[in-house]
């Protein structure tokens, strides 16, 4: 059997990854589960000729001398794989990671949209966080092929391997190769300042020196991804601050409050149906609040923070993203409490949102035992909750009642104004009718009256003008 034919079954099947190992056949990772490949048990000096055969000379060296060593090796037209060769019980063992050469976008990893806003950031740090295996590179490569498409920029990678393979598009992209191209992370991020890099991408920090340089990168206008291996946000911040010793601490928790950007902490479930995989995110955006927290060292506040922020920021906790899995049925009740940090938060959030899911569950196979008597202390608990509840709800409607009460007093009062002002309105209407009234009757007099003296006035001038020569008054 070649190492060539199983990297190609092993892609064919869709696998993650690939383990190999003495006295067992090869094993394939298939939605997250082990399964044995149908052949005879591998022998010892056939595992270690179909290991060693692909390293190059400076890699059998670091291989003697570190007893493990880490490599990249692609097949032309199939995949690469990011493998790791070790010693075990005096034997050579492998693994290897596919990494397909096909890059997917943000989307078509079931990721969050919001994500992909990470890419235009002018500086800082973006960190992508979680187990081995829960889709950290996958996502960085997601990250990187945005910038690379939409960007004019020049992108740094640091690697140990290389795993995907970027191609130029607007940006240009170097990738460095640490043991090939670089002999530390460290160099490498030294040296990278120099390359005049708008992007930089670390493959992993994995040390305070790398941690440090990074950070330093930051504060100095460049954008740079990461990774760590820590199960959440708060954790990673810890893990950053807690490498560093007591007396920079405060220093290092004021420069993290600075330059981070956003945490991306990730692990695969299995879906409902068993088809495959997906993603499970909780998502931080380093708002005021959460830079403040981080600056006083209150790491306890900061999921709380998370998921009061998720309209505004569209933060979200682990908790939080499984129940959005749960209620669009892409996993199961069982799934999402295995893969919960905090099943007990995680049940109490799905009481409160969505009580028919845990309902359910409850009535599967999963129903309690009769002769378990904490199940009674919770029904007892449940029963007081309730009764406090109904407590509240009596104690509002009394103060809805006592509401109403006085607003209906204030509308009475104010009826009864209004009808004071209708029966002042009508006296008012009254007098201005009596006033129009005496105008008009004060008007029609004095019509009169000037039309009775223009006729005198007339008649004496027709007299006047009789007489011919007249005297008096009119005479002229």
């Amino acid at each position: 059997m070649e190492l060539k034919e199983l990297l190609m079954f092993m892609t064919k099947k869709g696998a993650s990854d690939l383990h190999i190992k003495p006295m067992r056949p090869p094993l394939l990772r298939i939605a997250g589960r082990l399964i044995p490949v149908k052949s005879a048990p591998l022998k010892p000096d056939e595992v270690q000729d179909m290991l060693c055969s692909i390293l190059t000379p400076k890699q059998r060296e670091n291989f003697d001398h570190h007893l493990s060593v880490d490599i990249g090796y692609g097949i032309p037209g199939v995949a690469r794989f990011r493998a790791n060769l070790f010693w075990q019980r005096g034997t050579i063992a492998g693994v290897f990671r596919r990494v397909p050469f096909d890059i997917q976008n943000v989307s078509e990893l079931n990721l969050p949209d919001v994500i992909e806003t990470f890419t235009d950031y002018p500086g800082g740090l973006v960190l992508v966080t979680g187990p081995t295996g829960s889709g950290k590179s996958t996502t960085l490569a997601a990250l990187i092929q945005k910038i690379s498409r939409t960007r004019a920029c020049h992108v740094v990678t640091i690697e140990d391997p290389i795993e995907f393979l970027f191609a130029d598009d607007r940006a240009t992209i170097s990738q460095r190769e640490v043991g090939t191209d670089t002999p530390t992370f460290k160099e490498a991020l030294r040296n990278c300042v120099r390359q005049d890099p708008d992007v930089i991408m670390v493959g992993e920090m994995r040390d305070l020196e790398t941690m440090a340089t990074a950070i330093t990168a930051a504060e100095t206008g460049h954008l740079v991804f990461s990774t760590l291996h820590t199960n959440n946000a708060a954790q990673t911040i810890d893990r950053i601050i807690d490498s560093y010793p007591v007396d920079q601490q405060h220093q290092v928790r004021n420069q993290l409050a600075l330059v981070l950007r956003a945490i991306i902490s990730m692990q695969l479930v299995n879906r409902a149906d068993g088809s495959s995989r997906t993603p499970a995110c909780e998502i931080l955006v380093n708002s005021p609040k959460i830079s403040k927290h981080i600056e006083n060292g209150e790491i306890k506040e900061i999921t709380e923070e998370m998921e009061n922020s998720v309209s505004y920021y569209r933060m979200q906790s682990m908790n939080q993203s499984l129940i959005a899995l749960l209620a669009h049925n892409v996993i199961t009740y069982e799934q999402a409490v295995d893969a919960s940090l905090e099943p007990e938060d995680l049940s109490l959030k799905l009481r409160k949102m969505f009580p028919s899911i845990e309902q359910r569950f409850r009535e599967g196979e999963m129903a309690p035992s009769p002769a378990d008597f904490s199940e009674i202390t919770g029904l007892l608990e449940t029963k007081r909750l309730y009764e406090e509840a109904e407590e509240t709800h009596r104690t509002k409607l009394a103060e809805r009642d006592q509401v109403i009460g006085e607003l209906e007093r204030d509308l009475a009062e104010l009826r009864l104004q209004v009808e004071q002002t209708s029966d002042g309105s009508e006296d008012l209407r009254r007098d201005a009718e009596q006033a129009r009234a005496e105008v008009a009757r004060i008007r029609d007099e004095s019509q009169a009256k000037i039309a009775a003296l223009n006729e005198r006035i007339r008649d004496l001038n027709q007299q006047l003008a009789g007489n011919g020569k007249g005297q008096g008054f009119f005479k002229r």
